[in-house]
C-alpha cells in the first residue's frame, strides 16, 4: 500500500493527478477544478517566493472564507511557509500582537468588509510586513493602500519565478517542518500559538474524513471560519485529501445557507449546534429543498439529544456525529461512529481517532497522547512543559468521563468550573439539563460570587420562537434534575448568547458583565 502524502504540497499534487477535473472549489461565478486550484496555487507560490518568502516563513491570513484563503493558504504551504490564520473578528492590536509574535513575513488581508477596512486599522500600529496582499471580498470596493499588493496583481509579481523553481521549493517541504500555526482562543487570557507539522495536519484530517464518510462526490459547504481547524483542517484539507468540492460562505446567514443547499446540492455541513438549530427553528424552512444534506459533523458541552433526533429527521441527514479536539491536539481527538445511537452522539464526543490514546488524570482531567500532539507553543517551552507532560501526555484542560466503550464524555472546562458551598458545579451538566426544558433554545451557566455560599450559578437562556418561559419555569425543572447545589441562582434571558466566531460560548464576557 503507497504511503498518503505527508505535506500538503505533495497531497496537492496528488489531487491534482487523481481527480484532475473534478470540481476542486465553487466559490459564486469562480469554478476551478483540482488541476485548475494547483495551478492557481502554483501562481501564488511564485509571487511569495519573487517577493522573498523562504522555507520556515511564516504567512498570515486575515480574510473570511473565499476562494482566495483556500488558495493562499495552500500557496502558503507550497512556497514552504507556515501558515498563520487569524481571527476574523480580531481587533487591529490583537491582530498586530500576533503578526508580530509569528514575524510575519506577508499578510493577505481582507479589503472593505462589512463595514470593517482591517488594512487601514493595521497600519496604525508600528507593525511592518514585507508583503501585503489585498483579497477582494465585497463587489466595488477599492484597495487604497499604496504600500499593498491587489490579488490581481500577484500574476505579474510571480513572472520572474518558473513553476519548476516552485515545484522545486514544494517538494523540499519536509513532514516534520510546520504547517500551521493557530493561535488559541484566547479565553483565558493571551492566546498561545500551536505548533503543527504537515504530517500532523494531514494526519488528523484523513482520521476525521473517514470517520464523517467524506468521499470524493461530496459537496461540502464551509461556513465554520477557515481560521480555525474546524473550517482549515476539517474543511479545506479534508476536501484536499478526498476530492470533495469546497463551497466556501463568507458569514452564515440562515436563508442564505439554505438557498445555496439547494443551488449547490450540499451534502456535508458541519457546524457547531447553533447552525442546526436556527435552520430547525426557521420559520420559512419549508421553502428550501435540503433534501441533499448527507453528512453533519458538531460538538460541544451540550448537545441536545432531541437536537439529533430532530437533525435526522427533519433534515433526513444520514450522518450525524459529534467529535472533540482541541488546536493543541491538532484540532481533533475523538469522533463518534457513524451507527452510535442518538444518546450516544449527543451525550458523548466518542472514541479516539488518528492513533490518540486516551485517559482521565486528576480531578478527572482528560489527557491526550499520540503522534498528533502539538510539536509546542510558539517561543513559550514553560507553556509547552506545563501543557505536555514528560511522558507525552497533553493535558487538554477539559473535564470528563470515560465509559467502558473507551467514549468520552466532557462535563466542562477546568476553568469553567466553580465551588458553591464547597460543592464543584460544572456548567455543561446544568446546560444539559436546561436543554431538556422545552422552551430552551440554547443556555449558557457561569458562576457569580455569592456571600454565603461563595459562587452561586446564573444561567443566561435564549428561548425558541414564541415561547413565553419564565425564570420560575426554568428554576422549577432545574429542582427537579439537578441537586440543590447545581440549580441556578438567577436566570437571565436574552436574545442570544456571545459566541466565539468557532461557536464557542465566551463566558469570559459573560463572567466580565458581572465584574
Amino acid at each position: 500500500m503507497t504511503t498518503p502524502a505527508q505535506t500538503t504540497p505533495m497531497a496537492l499534487h496528488h489531487a491534482a493527478r487523481t481527480f484532475g477535473d473534478a470540481p476542486a472549489i465553487a466559490d459564486g461565478e469562480v469554478r476551478l477544478n483540482w488541476a485548475q486550484l494547483l495551478e492557481a496555487v502554483q501562481e501564488v507560490a511564485r509571487a511569495l517566493i519573487a517577493r522573498g518568502v523562504r522555507t520556515g516563513d511564516r504567512v498570515a491570513m486575515w480574510a473570511p472564507n473565499t476562494h482566495h484563503w483556500v488558495i493562499a493558504a495552500l500557496a502558503a504551504h507550497y512556497a514552504g511557509a507556515a501558515l498563520v490564520p487569524l481571527n476574523t473578528r480580531y481587533v487591529a492590536e490583537e491582530a498586530a500582537d500576533v503578526l508580530g509574535r509569528v514575524d510575519a513575513k506577508a499578510l493577505f488581508i481582507a479589503g472593505p468588509f462589512l463595514g470593517r477596512d482591517r488594512l487601514a486599522e493595521l497600519r496604525t500600529s508600528d507593525l511592518a510586513i514585507d508583503t501585503v496582499v489585498v483579497i477582494p471580498v465585497e463587489p466595488g470596493t477599492e484597495n487604497t493602500d499604496i504600500a499593498a499588493l491587489d490579488w490581481s496583481e500577484l500574476a505579474t509579481v510571480a513572472a520572474p519565478v518558473t513553476v519548476a523553481e516552485a515545484e522545486e521549493r514544494a517538494e523540499s517541504v519536509r513532514p516534520d517542518d510546520i504547517s500551521d500555526i493557530l493561535f488559541t482562543s484566547g479565553t483565558t487570557g493571551r492566546s498561545k500559538g500551536t505548533l503543527v507539522a504537515h504530517r500532523q495536519a494531514l494526519s488528523v484530517v484523513r482520521a476525521w474524513a473517514e470517520c464523517a464518510t467524506l468521499r470524493g462526490d461530496d459537496r461540502y459547504l464551509v461556513v465554520n471560519p477557515f481560521f480555525h481547524n474546524f473550517g482549515y483542517k476539517a474543511g479545506i484539507l479534508a476536501c484536499l485529501v478526498t476530492g470533495a468540492t469546497i463551497i466556501p460562505q463568507v458569514t452564515f446567514d440562515v436563508p442564505e445557507t439554505m438557498r445555496r443547499i439547494g443551488a449547490e446540492r450540499i451534502t456535508v455541513l458541519p457546524g457547531p449546534p447553533t447552525i442546526y438549530q436556527t435552520i430547525l427553528d426557521f420559520p420559512r424552512r419549508a421553502e428550501f429543498d435540503l433534501s441533499s444534506l448527507r453528512v453533519a459533523v458538531t460538538g460541544a458541552a451540550t448537545v441536545p439529544v432531541v437536537l439529533i433526533e430532530r437533525m435526522r429527521s427533519e433534515l433526513a441527514f444520514d450522518v450525524v456525529i459529534t467529535a472533540y479536539g482541541l488546536s493543541e491536539s491538532a484540532g481533533f481527538g475523538t469522533m463518534c461512529r457513524v451507527d452510535d445511537d442518538a444518546e450516544t452522539i449527543a451525550n458523548t464526543c466518542g472514541r479516539p481517532i488518528a492513533d490518540f490514546e486516551l485517559r482521565l488524570g486528576e480531578a478527572g482531567e482528560v489527557l491526550l497522547r499520540g503522534p498528533n500532539v502539538m510539536l509546542g507553543y510558539l517561543d513559550d517551552p514553560e507553556s509547552t512543559a506545563e501543557t505536555i507532560d514528560e511522558d507525552g501526555w497533553l493535558h487538554t484542560g477539559d473535564i470528563g468521563t470515560v465509559d467502558d466503550r473507551g467514549y468520552l464524555t466532557i462535563t466542562d472546562r477546568l476553568k469553567d468550573m466553580y465551588i458553591s458551598g464547597g460543592f464543584n458545579v460544572y456548567p455543561a451538566e446544568v446546560e444539559q439539563a436546561l436543554a431538556r426544558l422545552d422552551g430552551v433554545a440554547e443556555s449558557a451557566v457561569i458562576g457569580v460570587p455569592d456571600t454565603r455560599m461563595g459562587e452561586v450559578g446564573k444561567a443566561y437562556v435564549v428561548r425558541k420562537p414564541g415561547s413565553g418561559l419564565t425564570e420560575d419555569q426554568v428554576l422549577a425543572h432545574a429542582t427537579t434534575v439537578l441537586a440543590n447545589f447545581k440549580v441556578p441562582r438567577f436566570v437571565e434571558f436574552r436574545d442570544q448568547l456571545p459566541y466565539s466566531a468557532a461557536g464557542k460560548v465566551l463566558k469570559r464576557q459573560l463572567r466580565e458583565e458581572k465584574s
